[in-house]
């Protein structure tokens, strides 16, 4: 496959404003693509209300969590925290995105569009979780006060082209940990609203990838660029959460997200999809970013294989503790 620039000469030529620009029509056409799949669904439906009760407070006949009283694994409650944080700060990702994409036209519409979407996440997570009392409500809402007053900046503000690419690839990601936190959850009522909000995240994906995949139609040597790049330094964007890493390290032996769930099931079918390696025509700059993209993605998969190594040693182990 040969993707040459139509419009413009060289990478240099290629501004954010005018890759806003000339994006804008894909824009427009991947937002009403969107508005034709998206279902509107309400959050309240997926929350098991009778299960409430009063919690200590202002009602003399609250009665206080304890760990006994949820449904959901230990894991699946680790994970909940993680995703329902991520989710809380959704105000700093709407000035993220409205500050690079504009909030006129197309672009403005997608971003307060995807802003509403992203609202039932939060919504409907922490109402599950307090009415099926699933985590502890005093220590979920200190972690949320620390985390969002620290506020978020994405490691890829200085550049719209990388902001594409980093959603295209966070999208899914979202995705994949909402659904299997749902599998591990260890709830049917949990897994059934993680499904529904993965099936939002997939679609926001849907609408990242194709328009990154445009933008290499624009710009393939400063896409290529902005692609290796993300992939290269990815991180979560709760990665700011109080305890993040340890939480990050038992999500990944618990199988929510781990390096060979990255590996295979956010990153490898993105850029399938863009058959980046398949791409000529790069200048040189282009053609350096596809070669350490490749060896970038090797050698995750063999850090994936390892981690694969220790955590099936683990399982054995723990499989012969309970045998013996």
């Amino acid at each position: 496959m040969t993707i040459t620039s139509p419009n413009l000469g060289s990478s240099a030529a290629w501004t954010d404003a005018r890759l806003l620009y000339a994006l804008e029509e894909v824009v427009e056409k991947e937002l009403n693509r969107h508005l034709k799949v998206a279902k509107d669904w309400m959050p309240h439906e997926y929350v098991p209300w009778s299960d409430g009760r009063n919690f200590p407070g202002l009602f003399e006949d609250g009665e206080a969590w304890d760990k006994e009283q949820s449904k959901v694994t230990e894991i699946g409650r680790i994970a909940l925290v993680v995703n329902l944080l991520t989710e809380d700060n959704l105000p700093s990702y709407h000035h993220e995105i409205a500050t690079l994409f504009g909030r006129d036209g197309a672009w403005g519409t997608w971003v307060h569009r995807w802003t509403a979407e992203e609202g039932r996440h939060g919504i409907v997570m922490r109402d599950y979780l307090l009415t099926s009392r699933a985590v502890d409500p005093d220590k979920l809402e200190q972690f949320r006060m620390a985390h969002m007053s620290e506020g978020f900046e994405s490691d890829n503000r200085h550049s719209m082209l990388h902001s594409v690419a980093y959603v295209a690839f966070q999208e899914l990601a979202t995705r994949i940990s909402h659904r299997n936190t749902g599998h591990q959850s260890g709830d049917p009522v949990c897994d059934r609203m993680l499904a529904r909000i993965a099936t939002d995240e997939n679609l926001h994906m849907v609408f990242y990838r194709n328009l990154l995949k445009a933008a290499f139609e624009l710009a393939p040597d400063l896409t290529m660029q902005a692609v290796r790049d993300v992939v290269v330094n990815f991180r979560m964007p709760g990665h700011g959460i109080p305890g993040f890493e340890r939480a990050a390290a038992q999500m990944a032996i618990g199988e929510v997200y781990n390096l060979r769930i990255h590996h295979d099931d956010v990153l490898q079918p993105v850029l399938r999809f863009l058959k980046i390696m398949e791409i000529d025509g790069l200048g040189p700059e282009g053609r350096q970013a596809q070669e350490e993209l490749g060896l970038f993605m090797g050698g995750l998969d063999a850090e994936a294989a390892k981690f694969d190594e220790k955590l099936a040693a683990r399982k054995a182990r723990m499989a012969a503790r309970a045998a013996g």
